[in-house]
């Protein structure tokens, strides 16, 4: 997927160097007193990127980062009522403080208050129509099985 993205922006092959940081990044996970919340739309676990045997790595790596006590990992079912809730594009906020968005050209960050507010009301409406725990890792599960 970091090589799509790489040739989509035309930037420089460089995904070994974004791969080894995300890798560092993974130890936030477990290191700290770091608290992460976070929420994907059911369909997202069945677009098949990469194929069906890295999506079913991933799959199950998400399983296993989702029981970690430092991440809560909600998922919003299809077919739910998402009259007040749309979907909308990927977004990341760390501590109230700018909003990450990334778009099809690159990542665009919000600083203004009054922008950065209205993606946090946004996530806070989220959990009032996702699923935890048992029934998000089933939705995973079900997702890892339609890949079969």
């Amino acid at each position: 997927m970091l090589c799509a993205i790489a040739v989509r922006r035309e930037l420089p092959d460089d995904v070994e160097d974004a791969v080894a940081v995300r890798f560092d990044r993974l130890r936030l996970l477990r290191e700290g007193d770091h608290r992460f919340l976070v929420v994907i739309e059911e369909s997202v676990l069945r677009n098949v990127i990469g194929g069906p045997e890295v999506m079913a790595g991933q799959l199950g790596h998400l399983i296993t980062v989702a029981s970690l006590p430092s991440v809560s990992v909600g998922i919003i079912p299809m077919g739910f009522d998402r009259d007040a809730a749309w979907p909308v594009e990927d977004f990341w906020i760390f501590d109230e403080r700018p909003v990450n968005v990334e778009l099809v050209s690159g990542w665009l960050t919000l600083t203004q208050p009054r922008e950065i507010a209205m993606y946090g009301r946004t996530f806070g409406e989220l959990p009032d129509i996702v699923v935890r725990g048992a029934q998000a890792r089933a939705l995973i599960t079900a997702a890892i099985d339609a890949l079969a």
